[in-house]
């Protein structure tokens, strides 16, 4: 038995993946739907949605499976999910990376698998909408082409999840994404004693830059800040477009977090930025920052209130400082005035 590969870009890809928050979840009639489509177009015992995780592939769909997940060290579509195009195996006793693989050797006793790649709206590949039978058989040109055509109906329901919980314009999380996976991702904390840090950004005198340079160098701005985030932040943490110019972070519970060390390194790139480049105005932002102790039963909505009373605080802290300044006309230009507010 050959184990699959790893996907060259695994890291981006699992981190896809779990933003989904679809992992574990429930039957969900879009994707029963195109199971039961694909056996009785194919005529075959098991059709499957399948999303390939860290060390297993887990089923959003089945039919004519019993179990839920099997180790990614021995599935097909562990294989599948390497190329764009759909893996076809007409006899696994015949093929070198299956002939002693469990699931051949064993009850399930897998002799044709043909896999067709699920994607994001990143195009990352997500896993398969593949097909199984316990019997060797052929298939056509025609038969790849419809498979491929049920990938992507399987692809544009995945996206849809990914929709529903991503802001269209950062292709950051969106409200209701960020706080499903923020509570998931603080109850392992307090399960594995673990602290963490919740972070408010506030983009300061955003609708200036709406009104003066039009909505959409305002979108520009917010797609920015939105990139720096990303640069700056690790893949594991959770990044939100929570509304309007408000961001939101929380930092991953797997080290300690030095926030204020990031804070800065964030701070300077946008003042990179600002020195380089000729907009017309400079971005800033103002902050608000909570630790999390585990033990502390406090609920996220209560975390979000007490680090949005510190960044707003801090923007005040802003605004006297602008006030202050704009009380000495000779010692601020027009478009320094914007990185202060």
């Amino acid at each position: 038995m050959i184990p699959p590969k790893i996907t060259e870009n695994e890291a981006q890809r699992i981190r896809a993946l779990h933003s989904l928050n679809i992992l574990d979840t429930g039957p969900e009639e879009r994707f029963d739907r195109l199971t039961r489509l694909a056996q009785h177009m194919f005529n075959v015992p098991i059709a499957v949605v399948s999303l390939v995780d860290e060390d297993r592939q887990w089923f959003k769909s089945s039919c004519g499976l019993s179990v839920e997940e099997t180790p990614r060290n021995i599935s097909f579509c562990g294989h599948a999910i390497l190329s764009d195009e759909p893996m076809i195996i007409h006899d696994a006793t015949k093929d070198a990376r299956f002939y002693d693989n469990p699931l051949v050797t064993g009850d399930l006793g897998i002799r044709f698998y043909a896999g067709a790649p699920i994607h994001d709206a990143s195009g990352n590949i997500m896993g398969t909408l593949c097909l199984i039978d316990t019997q060797t058989r052929e298939f056509t040109n025609s038969d790849v082409i419809a498979l491929k055509d049920l990938a992507e109906l399987a692809s544009r329901e995945l996206i849809a999840v990914e929709l529903a919980t991503r802001d269209y314009l950062t292709g950051l999380l969106n409200r209701r994404g960020f706080m499903e996976q923020a509570r998931k991702q603080l109850l392992a904390a307090a399960e594995n004693d673990e602290h963490s840090v919740y972070m408010s950004l506030d983009m300061n005198n955003f609708k200036s830059i709406n009104d003066d340079f039009g909505h959409t160098e305002g979108d520009e701005a917010l797609k920015y800040f939105a990139k720096v985030m990303k640069k700056i932040f690790r893949g594991s943490d959770l990044m939100a477009r929570i509304g309007g110019d408000e961001f939101a972070v929380l930092l991953s519970s797997d080290q300690v977090i030095d926030n204020t060390l990031l804070l800065s390194r964030f701070q300077r790139a946008i003042a990179r930025d600002n020195e380089e480049s000729d907009k017309g105005y400079n971005l800033s932002f103002s902050y608000g920052a909570v630790a999390i102790d585990p033990r502390d039963k406090v609920s996220l909505d209560d975390i979000i209130r007490e680090a949005d009373a510190f960044m707003y605080r801090d923007k005040k802290l802003a605004v006297d400082k602008l006030r202050d300044i704009c009380s000495r006309p000779e010692t601020i230009s027009e478009t320094q005035q914007y990185s202060y507010l």
